[in-house]
């Protein structure tokens, strides 16, 4: 009989709102199915942050096909960092927050749905970004975003209902910041760069975004009164957000921050810090294989 081809699950059991009960479910699912359709299975749970990426290294090192990433965006951004430039192609199973790669590439949200269509789905390319050393493969930004992103990581309780109050709190505390965009002065309120159209949770700030386009988005918004705020949330979920006269956009292979003081960034909603306040963005065309 032929060898069977080895596919690995990373599980993350504290990822998004769902249980460990239910994360059981997801597991015994996986296993039944691969092994249904002649795979070699293997599930592990993570243990502590970088394990994915660990993980996924070991995989692609012991040439395993698929790599499925059940979690939320931070469990996908580090089971896809060990998978870029290589053979092995990655499965998302989206249980997080926003999963926003996830809605870009029309995954089903629903994850025994996911499941089946990373078993049976074929890969296929996209590109990936990085900002400084830290890879991204839906959104990078700074600005409101990332101060956002930084507050956020610090509730309790995740999921949407939690990120639109520490939003809301956010507006009201944060000003908008001078940045230095390839040596020339900008003030803005975020700055965005966009591989896949939207944070998550259809939050669409670069709606023509091609995540196989070899480029990136870059997405300005510029200082706005605080009474057009609401129509421009309504024009970031409404998919129009770039019809706005508060956003300025253009595709860029690269581009470089720089601000004088330590710089808040977040990478697929991750939050970061820059010590040195300089951001080399960049994009990597055709680096990674996902399961669609």
């Amino acid at each position: 009989m032929a060898n069977r081809s080895a596919i690995l699950a990373i599980i993350n059991p504290l990822s998004g709102t769902t249980s460990v009960a239910q994360k059981a479910v997801l597991q015994d699912a996986f296993m039944r199915q691969a092994e249904a359709l002649g795979f070699a299975p293997e599930a592990v749970l993570t243990t502590h942050p970088g394990h994915a990426t660990e993980l996924a290294q070991a995989a692609v090192e012991r040439g395993v096909n698929r790599v499925l990433a059940i979690g939320g965006d931070g469990t996908i951004n580090e089971t896809a960092q060990a998978l870029r430039r290589s053979a092995t192609a990655l499965g998302i199973v989206p249980i997080g927050s926003g999963n926003g790669l996830a809605r870009h590439l029309g995954i089903p949200l629903n994850p025994l749905k996911a499941i089946e269509r990373a078993l049976n789905g074929r890969p296929v390319v996209i590109d990936s970004g990085e900002i400084n050393e830290h890879p991204f493969f839906c959104t990078a930004g700074l600005g409101f975003e990332a101060y956002v992103a930084h507050a956020f990581a610090k509730q309790p309780v995740r999921g949407l209902p939690t990120y639109i109050r520490t939003a809301f709190r956010a507006f009201w505390a944060y000003k908008p910041q001078p940045f230095q965009l390839d040596g020339q002065e900008r003030t803005l309120f975020s700055m965005t760069f966009a591989n896949a159209g939207q944070f998550g949770n259809n939050a669409w700030m670069a709606p023509t975004a091609n995540i196989a386009d070899g480029r990136l988005e870059q997405c300005e918004i510029r200082p706005f009164p605080a009474q057009a705020a609401a129509m421009l949330t309504w024009r970031l979920f409404n998919k129009t957000i770039n019809h706005s006269s508060y956003w300025r956009g253009q595709s860029v292979t690269k581009a470089t921050v720089q601000t004088s003081a330590p710089l808040l960034i977040h990478a697929d909603g991750e939050p970061l810090i820059l010590p040195t306040g300089r951001a080399e963005v960049r994009v990597l065309p055709s680096s990674l294989l996902v399961l669609l």
